[in-house]
C-alpha cells in the first residue's frame, strides 16, 4: 500500500533541509549501525527488543548485488503450531512435522558448520539428475530449515483472543533482548511465554528476535517462526504497534518491500517515533527505488529518533545519491557514539564497506580490524576483510577468511566471492572448488524461498555470471517487478547481457548508474554493455571509471574490465 500523504511517518517530509536540532545525523554527535542488520539502543532510553531492518546482509549484500547478511543455537524445540499439552504449553517432545506433515524432520544440525554441511549435501543432490533432486530435496530442506530452530508456544491458546486478552501479570519486558546475548534472550522469552502464553508483547518481541536471529545467523528458516509469533501477537491484540513493526521488519527481511512499507505505515500511525518502523520504512523506500522519498523519510526519522539504526540508514541514502562525504561523516559520528561492542562492530563494518567501495582498501582494513576487535565473530566484518584482502593482493588471506565465513554462514555473496577467488587462483582442483561454491548458492536460494524470501535478486546476479543465463533473466525480471532499485536495474541489465540482449540491457544499465551512486560493479556492467552495443567511447569512460574507483572490485570482473579496455584502445 503506498504511503498516504497524511501518514504521521511523513510528518515534515517536505522539508528540504534538516532542522538545527542536535544530536542528529546531520551534524550532532550520535547516541550510540551496518544498515539493515540490527537496531541499537540510545543511552538512557528504555530497553527495546533488537530491531531489524531489511539485509544482510545481509550486509547490504542481497540488495546491492551481494548476499543479504546474514546457524547456531539449541536444537529444535516446540513451535507455536505444535500440539499443546493439557496446560496449554507444548507437549513434551513436540516437533515440527517433516515433509508433507507425514513424519518428524530428521534431527537438525545446530551449529553453523552443520548448517553448511546440510547445504552442501543439498547442493550435491542438486548436481544429480532431476529425479534424484526431487527425491532428496524435501528431506534435506527439512533438515536444513529446522537446523538450530528454536520456538516456543503454548500451541493454540485455549482462551480468548483479541484486544481484551491483556498480557498477564509479570509480562516480560521487550527489553529482555536489548544489549545482550540474542540466543539467551530468545530462550528467556520462550520460557516466559510458556507460563504467560497470552502476553502479546512477548510474542511480538519473540517474533522480532527471530527476524534478527535469521539475519545475524544467515538462517532463513527463522522467518516462518517469526511470522507465527507475530501473528500470535496480533491475534491476542489486533493491530498492536509492536507486532506491526515486527511484521514490517519481517517483510523487509523477506524482500517484500511493498508489504514492509504498509506495515511500517500502520505501526507509525500508532507510534510516530517507533524506531523499528521508521527504519523499516526507509529500507522499503530505498529498495523500491523511491530514493527522494527515502531521503525525506531518513530526515524525518533523524528528527524523531536519532541513533545508530537511523544514522546508518541516513548514511546509505546519502551514498546512493553520490554524497559519499556526508555518508562517511555520519558513520564516523555514529562510531564515535557507539555504546556497545555490537554497535561498534556494526558501524565500523559499514565504514569499511564504504571505504572499500571507494577503493580505499587500507582504510577498509582498519575499519574491519576495529569491528573485529569489538566482536571477533562479526561475520559481515570478516567477509569485508576478505574482500579487502583480495583487493590488496593478499589472496591467500582472503581465501582463508572467506572459507571461515562460508563455513559459518554460507550466503550467496561470500560463496560467489570465494568461488571467484578459487577461479582466479587456478591451482589444481580450484575449478571444482569454485563450482561447488556456486552450487551452494542454489541451495541457499532454495532454503531462502522455503522461508518465504524473495531471493530473485541473488539468483539473478549469481546465475548471470556462474549459472544458467535463462534462469538469471527470469529471476531478474521477477525482482524488477517487485522492486525498482539501482541494484535491481543493474541485475536485469546484466542478465539481459548474459543472454545476448544488450540493446534491451543498456537502458537498465544507465538507470542503475543515474542517481550518482559510485559503485565499480555497476560501472563495469554498464561499460561492458556499452561495448557490446558499439558505444565504444562511453564504454571506455565507464570501464575506466570502474577501475579508477575501485581497481580490486572483483578478481574476475576487474580482469575482464582491463582486457576490454585494452581491446577498445587497440581498436581506436
Amino acid at each position: 500500500m503506498p504511503p498516504r500523504t497524511n501518514d504521521p511517518a511523513r510528518e515534515g517530509d517536505q522539508d528540504t533541509a534538516p532542522p538545527a536540532s542536535a544530536p542528529s545525523a546531520h551534524g550532532g554527535t550520535p547516541d550510540a549501525a551496518h544498515r539493515r542488520d540490527r537496531d541499537g539502543k540510545r543511552p538512557g532510553a528504555p530497553d527495546r527488543a533488537p530491531g531489524t531492518g531489511p539485509s544482510p546482509e545481509p550486509d547490504r549484500e542481497p540488495d546491492r548485488g551481494r548476499a543479504a547478511r546474514t546457524v547456531h543455537g539449541p536444537g529444535h524445540a516446540p513451535g507455536p503450531d505444535d500440539a499443546p499439552g493439557p496446560d496449554g504449553a507444548p507437549a513434551a517432545g513436540a516437533g515440527v512435522p517433516g515433509p508433507s506433515g507425514a513424519a518428524p524432520a530428521p534431527s537438525a544440525p545446530s551449529a553453523p558448520g552443520q548448517r553448511g554441511a546440510a547445504l552442501r549435501r543439498f547442493a550435491a543432490a542438486a548436481r544429480h539428475s532431476r529425479g534424484v533432486r526431487l527425491t532428496l530435496c524435501a528431506a534435506l530442506l527439512a533438515v536444513a530449515t529446522t537446523a538450530g530452530a528454536v520456538a516456543v508456544g503454548g500451541g493454540r491458546d485455549a482462551g480468548r483472543t483479541g484486544a481484551d486478552a491483556a498480557p498477564a501479570a509479570g509480562a516480560l519486558a521487550p527489553g529482555v533482548l536489548a544489549g545482550g546475548d540474542l540466543d539467551a534472550g530468545i530462550r528467556s522469552l520462550q520460557a516466559h511465554l510458556r507460563s504467560q502464553p497470552r502476553d502479546f508483547g512477548g510474542w511480538a518481541a519473540l517474533g522480532t528476535a527471530y527476524v534478527e536471529q535469521a539475519r545475524t545467523h544467515g538462517d532463513p528458516s527463522r522467518y516462518p517462526q517469526a511470522e507465527r509469533a507475530l501473528d500470535r501477537s496480533l491475534a491476542l491484540a489486533p493491530g498492536n504497534e509492536r507486532a506491526l513493526a515486527g511484521r514490517a521488519a519481517l517483510a523487509a527481511a523477506r524482500h517484500d518491500f511493498t508489504g514492509a512499507l504498509e506495515y511500517a505505515d500502520r505501526a507509525l500511525e500508532q507510534n510516530p517515533h517507533g524506531e523499528r518502523a521508521l527504519c523499516s520504512r526507509i529500507d522499503a523506500l530505498v529498495e523500491l527505488g523511491r530514493y527522494d522519498e527515502a531521503a525525506r523519510a531518513a530526515r524525518t526519522a533523524d528528527r524523531r529518533r536519532p541513533g545508530v539504526p537511523v544514522f546508518t540508514r541516513y548514511a546509505y541514502v546519502r551514498e546512493l545519491h553520490g554524497d559519499v562525504r556526508t555518508a562517511r561523516r555520519v558513520l564516523e559520528q555514529a562510531l564515535d557514539g557507539a555504546s556497545s561492542p555490537a554497535d561498534t562492530a556494526y558501524v565500523a563494518t559499514a565504514l569499511g564497506r564504504l571505504a572499500q567501495d571507494q577503493g580505499d582498501h587500507r582504510a577498509a582494513l582498519r575499519h574491519y580490524a576495529r569491528a573485529l576487535a569489538a566482536d571477533e565473530d562479526h561475520l559481515p566484518a570478516l567477509e569485508g576483510r576478505a574482500r579487502a584482502q583480495a583487493a590488496s593482493g593478499d589472496r591467500a588471506g582472503a581465501v582463508a577468511t572467506l572459507e571461515h565465513v562460508v563455513a559459518r554462514s554460507p550466503l550467496p555473496g561470500p560463496l560467489v566471492a570465494l568461488g571467484e577467488l578459487y577461479e582466479d587462483r587456478g591451482a589444481d582442483g580450484d575449478r571444482a572448488k569454485a563450482r561447488a561454491q556456486y552450487a551452494l548458492v542454489d541451495a541457499w536460494t532454495a532454503l531462502a524461498r522455503a522461508g518465504g524470501v524473495h531471493a530473485d535478486l541473488d539468483t539473478a546476479l549469481a546465475a548471470a555470471d556462474h549459472g544458467d543465463p535463462g534462469e538469471a533473466l527470469r529471476a531478474a525480471r521477477a525482482a524488477w517487478d517487485r522492486r525498482r532499485s539501482v541494484h535491481t536495474a543493474d541485475a536485469l541489465a546484466w542478465a539481459l547481457h548474459a543472454n545476448g540482449r544488450d540493446e534491451e540491457a543498456l537502458p537498465y544499465a544507465r538507470r542503475a548508474t543515474a542517481t550518482g551512486y559510485r559503485n565499480a560493479v555497476l560501472l563495469y556492467h554498464r561499460g561492458m554493455i556499452e561495448r557490446a552495443t558499439g558505444h565504444d567511447r562511453a564504454a571506455r569512460a565507464s570501464l575506466t571509471a570502474a577501475l579508477e574507483l575501485n581497481p580490486g572490485f572483483s578478481p574476475l570482473g576487474a580482469r575482464a574490465a582491463r582486457a576490454a579496455l585494452k581491446d577498445l584502445e587497440g581498436a581506436r
